[in-house]
């Protein structure tokens, strides 16, 4: 059960992490919230609901075809460990938020759904982390898969709301010193992640 545990570890660092960091979707949520209420930035936060699914099927489908060759997904996991890294280092360098509002009109799940789509983020991340997580968690057990995601997107999402109803009470939330010093830890935590990513891409490529 340990093995199937970390899946669900690693769905809740990298959720919360991707949940909580600066970006396109998070600056649509906070600024909907701002601008309009709660609930819809609430809206913009539950909207990779709608456009993940595509990327992960398209993801799992492709690793499928690679999946017996060792060099090829020995450089996705470098490339993995190197997004890991970029994301560990922004999240340490964090020193708060700024935001510009300006006016248009609340069509905030279509908001978020085209700011995800636009985002090279979500693509990046399924294709050289989540993915492979998701092809390693498979190999062990349906319940590893399950873990995974569901962490991953409860964390995603449930931080997004959370930063949401917090921006909601406090425009300073987004410079408090808690939630700075959140962002940095869990760099260091992605700081992890990238080695071990690291260490399983030059294993793969037979360098290890």
């Amino acid at each position: 059960m340990s093995s199937e545990v970390s899946f669900l570890f690693s769905g809740v660092i990298f959720g919360l992490s991707a949940g909580i960091s600066p970006g396109p979707l998070l600056t649509l949520v906070v600024s909907e919230t701002l601008r309009y209420n709660v609930a819809e930035g609430i809206k913009v936060s539950v909207s990779p609901l709608i456009t993940d699914l595509p990327i992960i099927i398209f993801t799992l489908f492709a690793l499928i075809h690679v999946s017996d060759t060792l060099p090829f997904l020995g450089m996705i996991s470098i490339a993995g460990a190197a997004f890991i890294a970029f994301m560990g280092y922004e999240s340490i360098c964090f020193k708060g938020a700024e935001l510009h509002i300006g006016d248009s009109p609340p069509h905030s799940i279509r908001k978020g759904a085209v700011a995800n789509l636009l985002n090279p983020s979500p693509y990046l991340f399924w294709f050289s982390i989540g993915g492979p997580i998701l092809g390693s968690a498979l190999k062990l057990s349906l319940i590893s898969v399950a873990f995974f995601i569901t962490a991953f997107y409860v964390c995603l999402i449930g931080s997004k709301i959370g930063i949401a109803m917090a921006v909601a009470r406090s425009r300073s939330f987004l410079n408090n010193k808690h939630y700075i010093y959140t962002i940095k830890f869990l760099g260091v935590i992605l700081f992890v992640f990238a080695y071990i990513f690291l260490k399983n891409g030059l294993t793969h490529l037979g360098v290890l």
